[in-house]
């Protein structure tokens, strides 16, 4: 089970809002670029989330180029899981092989600094704070492995071979 605080975006966070622009000098250093992830949106959030966290945002999360930082920078930063009404192909795909879960689901019942627990192979999210209970698709049980193994890579490596 995940738990964590909610850090809640609004619709259209592109990666220009995970990775400012200002800080593309940084990308062969990315324990430095995870200190402004988010910056854009929330200029607090990186000195506030802490280990185990959520981003939730609405829809179309991730879009823009496909930065494969972007995801990489967020789990770096901590965060668990990002929750939204939708998001960006390009960006789901890089978030799962980093072994970083996107859950989609309604997010309007969930606000700033909800406690939130989740249970991913149940497809449910609890809301501590105002007790509501949410859902999310199943996740498929290939990407349930991946994940477990923190992202593609490590899977194969251990694995040899992803079996569908």
């Amino acid at each position: 089970m995940l738990k964590g605080k909610a850090f809640k975006f609004g619709d259209d966070i592109s990666t220009d809002h995970i990775i400012p622009g200002k800080y593309a000098y940084l990308r062969s250093n990315l324990p430095e670029l995870a200190k402004h992830v988010m910056e854009d949106a929330d200029p607090l959030f990186a000195s506030r989330v802490k280990p185990g966290d959520f981003i939730v945002g609405g829809n179309n999360f991730g879009l823009g180029s496909s930065r494969e930082h972007a995801p990489l920078v967020i789990k770096m930063a901590g965060v668990k899981a990002i929750l939204a009404k939708s998001v960006a192909r390009i960006f789901f795909r890089n978030a799962i092989n980093l072994g970083l879960p996107i859950l989609i689901c309604n997010t309007d019942d969930i606000a700033n600094g909800d406690e939130l627990e989740i249970e991913l192979e149940a497809g449910i999210i609890r809301n501590k704070t105002n007790g509501k209970v949410l859902t999310f698709g199943k996740i498929p049980d290939v990407m349930l492995k991946i994940l477990d193994e923190g992202g593609l890579l490590p899977y194969i490596e251990k694995h040899g071979d992803i079996k569908v």
